[in-house]
């Protein structure tokens, strides 16, 4: 997921959208917040039995959905985001909200409820050379996923690993960032294995995942919502199509969904079969489908690597053959050091995760620590969604240009406004600053703003400067 400017959402912050549910009337109140503390417990014993019983199947889940649960879901779910294929809003759905949920409780008991197709849409990918697609779901769709989410939460988060940390609760982007620099600093370097995973929403194999969720659940009732949605058809402009394999991005269950599949493609297969067999440390850190392996030695790395096109493909996922590389990144001698020892050693290479370039560098006192810099491909794009903005909002008046030019700046501030990372923030105030002052100049007769006719607009008109939101270690 991403905003306007580029940067990846936080998968486990709720918005404050997220968070201003449509409430009950006044009077439903003290029902509904003992609706919720009752749904609190039963999630609580759901996730003590699978904590207790790690090898047990569920068989017994789907009579935990009642009309409160949904009411629950309801309140959980995101109001404000895009239609379905029906055009049905959150507001429209709210307006005969009790008679929805019972009619949508009685079909998903009955076996009756049909998942409707998914709207299709398209969001820059990268560079902005490709794109990514995004499978919206009807409204009320999301609920009933996110009914079935909640369940399934509660039992597969005693399950998961330590080091996953995407669209978890509880869990970020920048802890994953956290706890990938702490473990290679503590072997001192090494060498790191890119993994990217060819179109995974679009290429997982049916057959497969369902066998992997069969393994945890056996409740009738779930994995049938499941395969329906799992088979859901896609509607892309006019025209309908049921794909055999994939499952759509973008919908509610679709994250806890392929954390599921990853789990045991991944995260179970490394703890159980690689790190045994290993030489010396080595470390996995997941979101969601982005993954990085680092090794203190290389000669597991290069064993790993080599054995991971035929893990993936056992599950009937490809690697992206450019992307997926091994990487020397082993700490960079001290100059004395390598003057000293006659050593004509390269400098370590670098690679990207979660939208920053990860390099060796010094801190104050003079020590090599692994250091973070926006990706080039995300300053890119965020550059370029901003500069799309500015040509299409140039005629509006001043001050709301301000403000929505300040919102993009601060949304991307609050992700990569991370510590050794003030340079990329700077850089990029400037840019937009010059673009704005680009897209003004057309407002004029002889096209030109001089800067310092700009200076006394952003005097009164000021963008937000650069800050560090999150002080991680350097």
């Amino acid at each position: 997921m991403s905003d306007e400017a580029g940067e990846p959402a936080q998968g486990t912050q709720r918005s404050k959208e997220r968070r201003r549910s449509m409430g009950p009337p006044e009077g439903q109140m003290d029902e509904t917040q003992g609706s919720v503390v009752e749904i609190s417990t039963k999630l609580r014993r759901i996730a003590k039995l699978a904590h207790d019983a790690p090898e047990l199947a569920f068989t017994t889940l789907a009579h935990h959905l009642d009309l409160a649960w949904l009411r629950e879901a309801y309140r959980r779910t995101r109001k404000g985001g895009a239609t379905g294929v029906d055009g049905q809003s959150a507001e429209q759905y709210a307006e005969r909200l009790e008679e929805n949920l019972r009619s949508l409780l009685e079909r998903a008991k009955a076996g009756t409820y049909r998942a409707p197709p998914v709207r299709r849409v398209y969001i820059p990918k990268g560079d902005g050379s490709q794109t990514r697609p995004i499978g919206i779901p009807t409204f009320e769709d999301k609920i009933l996923q996110r009914a079935v989410a909640m369940l399934l939460e509660a039992m597969y988060e005693e399950d998961f690993a330590p080091f996953s940390y995407g669209f978890r609760p509880g869990r970020s982007a920048h802890q994953a960032l956290e706890a990938l620099r702490d473990g290679i600093m503590g072997m001192s370097g090494g060498w790191v294995v890119e993994v990217d995973i060819r179109k995974f929403f679009d290429t997982v194999d049916h057959e497969r995942f369902q066998e992997v969720v069969r393994r945890r659940v056996r409740d009738g009732v779930l994995l049938r919502l499941i395969g329906k949605w799992l088979n859901a058809g896609v509607l892309e402009g006019l025209e309908l199509s049921y794909p055999g394999i994939g499952t759509p991005q973008g919908g509610v269950i679709s994250p806890l969904l392929a954390n599921v599949f990853l789990h045991d493609v991944v995260d179970t297969w490394f703890v159980r079969d690689v790190l045994p067999r290993l030489s010396g440390r080595a470390q996995l850190v997941r979101y969601a489908d982005d993954m990085i392996f680092a090794f203190e030695r290389e000669d597991d790395a290069r064993r790993v690597f080599e054995v991971l096109p035929k893990r993936f493909g056992k599950y009937g996922l490809a690697l992206h053959p450019e992307k997926t590389r091994m990487v020397r990144f082993t700490r960079p001698l001290w100059r004395r050091q390598q003057e000293r020892d006659d050593h004509d050693v390269a400098r370590p290479d670098t690679f990207d995760f979660l939208g920053f370039t990860h390099y060796w560098g010094q801190s104050r006192a003079g020590a090599n620590v692994v250091k973070r810099r926006t990706a080039k491909d995300r300053f890119n794009r965020a550059l370029r969604r901003i500069k799309e903005w500015c040509r299409e909002h140039r005629h509006d008046r001043l001050r709301a240009q301000q403000q929505g030019l300040a919102q993009k700046l601060r949304g991307h501030y609050a992700y990569f406004g991370i510590t050794a990372n003030y340079a990329a923030l700077q850089r990029l105030l400037h840019e937009v600053t010059g673009t704005w002052r680009k897209w003004l100049s057309t407002r004029s007769r002889d096209g030109r703003l001089s800067w310092r006719r700009m200076a006394t607009i952003l005097e009164r008109f000021p963008l937000p400067v650069p800050r560090i939101v999150r002080r991680l270690a350097t």
